[in-house]
């Protein structure tokens, strides 16, 4: 009987993830984040990631897209804040909040791209708007008419009105005279149908979600209630919302990760994501708090074509042993080599990649391929279904390649993959160090 898979909320193991911007474009969602570095106490980002999806359930990371570097006026040790991008036009905008040497107070900037995996570039060399209290968590979107709206801020609301280039604006910059009731900070605004939205982060804290609705673009913003409330296991919270492939997402973060290590609070979030449902007049139905269990996959992944190692449902990362230091999980890093951008690395002995609902239809998978670079001896690869001691279809024996960047295509024959099933690739070998770096696989009849 063929599984049905869902996500496990966090939906990103391998970072720390927070503030999720998710764009819907050409069949794929792409979702922007900002990072929580692994030793944050407090606040501690520089960077910008992007993860994307085609099944809502398993996840590709492809590293840091943008980091405050791009912006050589801004100061660079901490405010990579939350972004989001946006297309027009054959490119894509990249609003961030970040703060500029001498003054306290937050600006946005803007990056453009002429792809949603970026680089991202400067265009500007100074703020697109700011400083003014309150300028951050820029979220954008476009009206059927053709006109962009830019909305940020905390405490208070603010917007102006963007102009066709998404890079400069008009007009004066408004502040929303009567915000929404529990208004915070993240606002995430969109429209749909003949309704427009403004959710975000409520009644600080902990904070949970709440909702503004309006016939018009600029308002007046009606409150509506709350999406999520809040809950002590987290004080922070911020939305994105989108719909997708007939079904609607709200994305926004919790620090079960965190708290899985450690019962002191820092600030280290992960995205979560749950099913939103509209009712016949535009509301929208509330949510309980994060479940574990996340949303259910939209369709299987195809073997028996490349998929990148860093796609992936879960990873044991929360499972290892107290003593291995944060750096020996399985990771993702940007390779300078052979291999393609990003690949899995760090992965060390009963360590597992979890990808979920993979189809292998009938009459079913004969051998596997994967692309490996090790400088150990002694490695293995057992794929298994269903979960880390499931059936076992197969061991890929991973080689010395003669070093970490030394990449090699090694195979293995495979027995009893039939029909759709969670795939765990489990790695072993002596402990101590790390296995093998791991570039993508795939299964052949």
């Amino acid at each position: 009987m063929p599984i049905t898979s869902h996500a496990e909320n966090p939906i990103i193991q391998t970072n720390f993830t927070a503030d999720p911007a998710p764009m819907v474009y050409d069949g794929t969602v792409y979702l922007y984040t900002s990072h929580d570095q692994d030793d944050a106490d407090g606040f501690k980002m520089v960077d910008w990631r992007l993860y994307t999806s085609t099944d809502m359930v398993n996840w590709t990371d492809h590293g840091a897209v943008a980091s405050l570097a791009i912006f050589p006026w801004a100061r660079q040790h901490n405010d990579a804040w939350a972004p989001q991008v946006i297309p027009r036009n054959g490119k894509f905008y990249l609003y961030v909040p970040i703060s500029v040497p001498g003054s306290p107070k937050n600006v946005i900037a803007v990056a453009v791209a002429d792809s949603p995996f970026g680089p991202f570039k400067d265009v500007l060399g100074h703020p697109l708007v700011g400083p003014k209290t309150g300028f951050i968590d820029p979220t954008v979107s476009i009206d059927a008419d053709g006109q962009a709206y830019l909305y940020w801020g905390n405490p208070n609301l603010w917007y102006v009105k963007l102009n066709k280039d998404m890079i400069s604006y008009s007009g004066e910059i408004h502040q929303v005279a009567s915000k929404p009731a529990t208004y915070q900070e993240g606002p995430w605004f969109y429209h749909r149908y003949s309704h427009y939205y403004m959710a975000f982060a409520s009644t600080c804290c902990p904070e949970g979600i709440g909702y503004a609705m309006s016939d018009h673009p600029t308002g007046p913003w009606t409150y509506k209630g709350s999406i999520m409330d809040g809950d002590q296991r987290s004080t922070g919270n911020h939305p994105g919302i989108i719909d997708y492939k007939g079904k609607s997402y709200v994305f926004g973060f919790n620090y079960r990760l965190t708290f899985d290590e450690t019962p002191i609070h820092h600030e280290r979030r992960s995205i979560t994501v749950a099913q939103l449902h509209y009712n016949p007049d535009g509301t929208i139905q509330k949510l309980p708090w994060w479940n574990r269990t996340g949303v259910e996959q939209i369709e299987a992944i195809d073997p028996y074509k490349r998929v990148e190692a860093e796609t992936m449902a879960w990873t044991s990362k929360v499972k290892r042993p107290i003593d291995r230091p944060i750096d020996w999980v399985p990771g993702i890093k940007t390779a300078k080599g052979k291999a393609a951008a990003v690949y899995v690395t760090n992965v060390t002995d009963l360590d597992y990649i979890k990808v979920a609902g993979v189809d292998f239809g009938a009459p079913g998978a004969k051998a596997m391929f994967a692309r490996v670079a090790s400088g150990a001896n002694g490695a293995t690869m057992e794929i298994h279904l269903d979960s880390d001691s499931g059936p076992l279809i197969g061991t890929v024996d991973v080689p010395n390649t003669g070093g970490w960047q030394d990449w090699r295509t090694v195979s293995t024959p495979i027995n009893g993959a039939v029909g759709r099933h969670d795939v765990f690739f489990v790695f072993k070998g002596p402990r101590g160090g790390p296995l093998v770096n791991f570039d993508y696989w795939r299964f052949a009849q």
